[in-house]
């Protein structure tokens, strides 16, 4: 075989895949995950990693950010720190990720914890909100990535009981009777959500249990009524679910 021959039989070998964009998803109790959202995050090429609140340094994500970060929910207050220490450093990542807007999304505590490093007061709201229900979008949510849950109202699901001040600066996006931020959009970058959009049938079956002693001392929540609720809609919010976040990813970066 001639020189060339051998040169030809090299350069044919396949490159390496371009390294994927890097998404961190902190998560505060283990069942409560990206559901629904790692799949559109894997077609849009993120390596998904969790870091764990607790047991995880948290603080390194500040010295290597990564493309996008995802704060997930969890059955504590953003405001109790001196009980959870971590929350300071998720805290200070979000500061620094804010002030430099870059990718962000907060989906329930998060949100809240995002509110906070804005500035904005966080605290027990009026009372628990758990259930399926539809969020109204203001006409800024209108024109945002949220829109198709407004087109053809959606009932998303609510678990929370605590609420925030809008920061300044922020833009609300969304709003309920009970809770008049539900989301919001800060810079470019970062959209907070009170509410649960990446939810699935299979994945509240694990919240079912582990969140059964907050269902028992919620007047009026029962784990049948839940069931029932989320067998009728879960299907039609994760499929708005889906387009909601592809369009943000869309949008925030291209």
């Amino acid at each position: 075989m001639t020189p060339s021959g051998r040169a030809g039989r090299g350069s044919g070998r396949r490159s390496p895949p371009p390294p994927r964009k890097r998404a961190v998803a902190v998560r505060h109790v283990a069942f409560e995950d990206l559901g629904s959202f790692e799949a559109v995050l894997s077609a849009r090429g993120y390596g998904v990693h969790y870091m764990d609140a607790g047991t995880h340094d948290l603080a390194a994500l500040a010295g290597q950010p990564p493309d996008l970060l995802v704060v997930l929910g969890g059955p504590i207050g953003a405001y109790e720190d001196e009980t959870y220490p971590f929350i300071r450093d998720e805290l200070k990542v979000l500061e620094a990720r804010l002030a430099r807007d870059l990718p962000t999304l907060g989906v329930c505590l998060g949100s809240q914890l995002m509110a906070r490093a804005l500035g904005a007061r966080v605290y027990p709201g009026p009372c628990k909100e758990i259930g399926w229900a539809p969020v109204t979008l203001t006409e800024a949510g209108r024109r945002s990535c949220l829109a198709p849950l407004g087109s053809a109202p959606t009932p998303v699901l609510h678990w929370h009981g605590d609420t925030f001040d809008l920061p300044a600066g922020a833009t609300r996006l969304a709003s309920t009777e009970l809770y008049e931020n539900q989301a919001f959009a800060w810079g470019r970058h970062a959209l907070a959500l009170q509410f649960h959009v990446e939810v699935t049938a299979k994945v509240l079956e694990r919240w079912f249990i582990g969140h059964a002693s907050e269902i028992a001392g919620t007047p009026g929540v029962t784990v049948a009524q839940l069931r029932s609720e989320t067998a009728r809609w879960s299907p039609f919010l994760e499929a708005h679910g889906l387009r909601c976040l592809d369009q943000w990813l869309r949008d925030v970066t291209e």
